[in-house]
């Protein structure tokens, strides 16, 4: 029996923009209406983050406030076990994520808060809220101006025994704001492994060129692409991208490659389908280019130093034995010798 096709999946798949790729995941997006939860790709591909703790932070924030997060309760409602679940909230605490805040209640005691924030960069970028001002009163209808007595220039003293009540609270001084709630360690910025399509691609590397370009190896170049068609049909290439490609492979043949070293590099392993071989071809002759090969006195080893040894000789006078390139007398009968040489004149 054949095998019996998806509809379904091939009406979908043929509602998809573009070209479909001839390798890799092909996205089907069917708008979710009910039961979702966005989850950005700061954490979706997040480079430090093991896949469990990406798949702990994606449970946590698909489930509603007030739900028990800690270590059992989520190992209660997911296959992996407490240990790695242990080591999934770390990591998600360590950057940001998940959050342990202690708080106190109007009765006095304190209590720890677990908050999941799904963006901690910005987070930490907003910083601190300006304090809300107080609304303003409303306006009374006016009245007339009722007459104030006016201040006397000695202030009243308070009766024996009686005390002076404190100091009211300082209402011109703007309140302090509360604290951000930011984590000891704030999240390190999050940087994209793949830029965006919009980013300015670095020019691509010029193509090899022999430091001496002979006729010789141009010609044994140009048979060498040529005769490519013969080993892979997909490189059939134009005079043009020949001649273009030439310096290229003399480069290599310059360099004491053997043509089939050349051969096998350019023809194994072909990309399905081959748009632009002429390009392919650019890019390993550039990119995977043999340094040159060294000399014969580059592969010898490198002459240890020879160490002079100074050889022991016996004094004529003491019979004592001291080192010396020559025969002779110790240097104590030197100097025995030299102070009686000075004595007698």
């Amino acid at each position: 029996m054949d095998t019996q096709q998806n509809t379904a999946l091939t009406r979908a798949l043929a509602e998809v923009p573009g070209p479909l790729p001839t390798s890799g995941v092909i996205h089907i997006a069917i708008p979710h209406t009910d039961r979702f939860t966005i989850v950005g790709n700061h954490l979706a591909q997040h480079p430090d983050l093991s896949c469990t703790a990406v798949g702990i932070a994606v449970r946590i924030q698909s489930l509603p406030q007030g739900i028990e997060i800690g270590i059992k309760a989520l190992a209660a409602r997911c296959r992996e076990g407490e240990k790695r679940i242990a080591a999934a909230l770390r990591e998600l605490e360590a950057f940001g994520y998940l959050q342990r805040v202690r708080d106190r209640l109007p009765s006095g005691r304190f209590i720890t808060r677990t908050v999941f924030c799904n963006q901690p960069t910005a987070l930490v970028r907003s910083g601190p809220t300006a304090p809300q001002q107080p609304a303003a009163p409303a306006r009374r209808p006016a009245q007339a101006p009722v007459p104030m007595p006016a201040p006397t220039t000695a202030p009243a003293t308070a009766p024996a025994g009686a005390r002076t009540p404190p100091p009211g609270p300082d209402t011109s001084a703007p309140p302090v704001p509360p604290p951000p709630l930011i984590a000891a360690h704030p999240a390190p910025l999050f940087v994209p492994l793949v830029p965006p399509p919009t980013a300015p691609k670095p020019p691509p590397a010029p193509l090899s060129r022999p430091d001496e370009p002979t006729p010789e190896l141009n010609r044994a170049a140009t048979a060498l692409l040529s005769d490519l068609r013969r080993h892979a049909p997909q490189l059939t290439l134009s005079e043009t991208d020949i001649r273009h490609l030439v310096p290229g492979v003399a480069a290599w043949l310059e360099r004491a490659t053997h043509p089939d070293a050349v051969r096998r590099t350019l023809t194994t392993d072909l990309p399905h389908p081959l748009r632009h071989p002429a390009k392919l071809l650019k890019h390993r002759l550039t990119a995977l280019l043999p340094p040159p090969l060294p000399g014969a006195h580059d592969l010898t080893a490198p002459a240890r130093p020879r160490i002079t040894v100074t050889p022991f000789q016996t004094c004529d006078d003491c019979d004592r034995a001291f080192r010396s390139p020559t025969p002779g007398h110790c240097r104590d009968c030197r100097e025995h010798r030299s102070e009686a040489t000075r004595t007698a004149a």
